[in-house]
């Protein structure tokens, strides 16, 4: 059991996350082994994102100062809180943790519980989070729009090309 001054260390710690974050991701951590959490921790670290293993209700009193509604009594689990600069990274991250460790048949994806979108001060419930968390990364959406966009020129032009050619022999 922490004592008083250890809760509001905590609370201070988790203050000063939420300052420099956009975005939390909430999941469940029961049953998942502490080395699979230290790799979590380190893919976690290389976007700035700290996972901070807080009191649920310690993060509704975090949340309800920053204006956002968290009923934590109505999850009966231990859990994990990401820190995120950016919400779709953190959550894209903590969904292929949570697919990896699908595979080792230790937890699954339906250990997210949610997140919370700090710019709109709005609870995002799980099936939102697992969407957000599915997603490819920023870079290969655009790739993707890109090729989807220049596939239909290229093809226009490879017509054009052809017919000249043909034009060109005909002479």
């Amino acid at each position: 059991m922490k004592t008083k001054i250890q809760k509001q260390e905590e609370l201070k710690k988790g203050e000063k996350f939420l300052k420099e974050s956009q975005g939390l991701v909430i999941f469940d951590i029961s049953k998942i082994n502490t080395s699979s959490l230290t790799k979590l921790r380190a893919e976690l670290r290389k976007i700035g994102a700290p996972l901070l293993v807080l009191k649920k209700r310690l993060l509704g009193i975090l949340l309800k100062k920053e204006g956002v509604e968290f009923q934590s009594g109505q999850y009966k689990v231990s859990a994990g809180t990401v820190f995120s600069p950016n919400l779709e990274d953190g959550a894209r991250i903590v969904y292929k943790f949570l697919k990896g460790m699908e595979a080792e048949k230790t937890a699954d994806v339906s250990k997210l519980i949610g997140g919370v979108d700090l710019k709109n001060k709005s609870f995002i419930g799980f099936e939102q989070i697992k969407l957000i968390g599915a997603l490819p990364s920023r870079e290969i959406l655009l790739s993707q729009l890109m090729g989807a966009i220049s596939s239909p020129l290229r093809a226009l032009l490879y017509v054009l090309d052809e017919r000249s050619k043909k034009i060109g022999s005909a002479n």
